[in-house]
């Protein structure tokens, strides 16, 4: 059991230098990017799920708390 530690921390170094699917590492995505990245997919399950209506409440209620 002792011998697995090496080979998992070496396993850990080469994928965080060499980014998960072999491609170079990049550092840190720009929220800007990120936020495009995501926002396709927060409006599909919107739209799936029917959260149209408990966001529009959600925000309702917000305004209401806040005075508007």
């Amino acid at each position: 059991m002792a011998h697995t530690a090496p080979r998992t921390t070496a396993f850990r170094t080469r994928i965080g230098r060499a980014g998960l699917f072999g491609g170079p590492a990049t550092g840190r995505r720009h929220p800007l990017v990120a936020t495009a990245m995501v926002l396709p997919l927060a409006a599909l399950l919107v739209v799936v799920f029917g959260g149209w209506d408990a966001m529009v409440t959600q925000a309702s209620s917000v305004g209401v708390m806040l005075g508007r």
